[in-house]
């Protein structure tokens, strides 16, 4: 998935954009409203995460304001309000979730993978594919019964693949779910990790529409 994370502070921040990277998922971070109002002008992002306190103002009205032109990005909001007045406000914007500060950055994990399963249709993180038995909350792969290894980067191109089955995704549509916006891509990227894929999880496991892209097959 392709992240924004708006937080100022920048301990926190580093924190977090590094167990995003560390599930597979791209994080672009911002520390003001903004400059988060420009990167969704000019990015398609799968879940926001959204500090209520920012230099630049509150985080609730920037909520509302999305919400108001029919924005549905997933929102997070990461805080330390921590009044229950506070979280029925935030859910009431339209708020997916809300974790308050200080949280354990494992559970921060947990509650991305359960809003992306509910927004993907599929809240059940057990899904089986031909020989393969995948489980999105655990980012965990077995075929025939033993478990396969996928780094970050195949994981997260599976996983895009695997939350739109059935629907073809051009290379420029893989790349961005791979990388943030001050990243280089390399022009083989995508080809690369899917030869890896189909190597480690069956050659029919992702097909090719020669110029337009790939969708999920069956292994």
């Amino acid at each position: 998935m392709r992240i924004l994370l708006i937080e100022d502070d920048t301990v926190l921040g580093a924190a977090v954009r590094d167990q995003i990277a560390g599930d597979g998922h791209s994080a672009d971070w911002v520390t003001r409203l903004d400059a988060a109002g420009d990167a969704m002008a000019g990015a398609v992002y799968d879940l926001v995460l959204l500090d209520l306190m920012l230099p630049d103002g509150r985080g609730i009205p920037f909520l509302k304001r999305l919400r108001a032109r029919g924005d549905v990005t997933p929102v997070i909001i990461l805080t330390a309000l921590d009044q229950v007045s506070d979280r029925i406000e935030g859910l009431n914007a339209g708020a997916d979730d809300y974790l308050v500060k200080p949280f354990d950055l494992a559970e921060l994990s947990a509650r991305i993978g359960s809003v992306a399963r509910r927004y993907s249709g599929n809240p059940n993180p057990i899904i089986s594919l031909g020989s393969l038995d995948i489980d999105l909350a655990a980012r965990s792969v077995r075929r025939a019964g033993k478990p396969v290894q996928l780094t970050a980067r195949e994981w997260a191109l599976f996983e895009a693949l695997l939350s739109r089955p059935g629907q073809l995704l051009s290379k420029a549509q893989l790349e961005e779910k791979l990388y943030a916006f001050d990243a280089e891509v390399e022009s083989n990227t995508i080809e690369v990790h899917v030869s890896r894929l189909r190597k480690k999880l069956g050659a029919a496991v992702i097909e090719t529409e020669r110029g337009l892209g790939y969708r999920l097959g069956a292994e």
